[in-house]
């Protein structure tokens, strides 16, 4: 079965949210809704992005989590990845391995990873052949 969605918390919210929307806009992800922290359950304010109306990745203003986690984003081709990787580097988030093959995993699979501000490893990967 498919994950519907995934969030996290961040440490500094309005900069993470500026930050992860020139990030994920080479995979296509706008910023599609917002909660602020009074209609948010958890007292704290998320922004969803995503694509074609359907908020599908979380981040959310209640602070920095115990340890950072992974998550991997499909790109449609490698030249989305290498510009996930271009605007992730020039918004702030730090180098974890730049865009290329990683045939430990599979012959195509090609992918660029980049540590976001509260060190959460982010991952753009496209699966198809050059």
């Amino acid at each position: 079965m498919p994950i519907d969605h995934v969030g996290y918390e961040v440490s500094d919210y309005e900069r993470a949210k500026t930050a992860y929307a020139k990030v994920l806009a080479p995979l296509g992800y706008t910023l599609i809704i917002e909660v602020d922290a009074e209609r948010n359950p958890s007292g704290a304010p998320a922004a969803g992005f995503g694509v074609d109306g359907k908020p599908d990745f979380w981040i959310g203003g209640g602070g920095r989590l115990g340890k950072p986690l992974h998550v991997a984003l499909v790109a449609k081709d490698r030249p989305a990845v290498d510009a996930f990787y271009k605007a992730a580097l020039a918004a702030g988030f730090k180098d974890n391995g730049g865009p290329g093959l990683r045939p430990n995993y599979h012959p195509n699979y090609y992918a660029a990873f980049v540590f976001d501000f509260d060190g959460h490893n982010i991952e753009a990967v496209c699966h198809r052949t050059a």
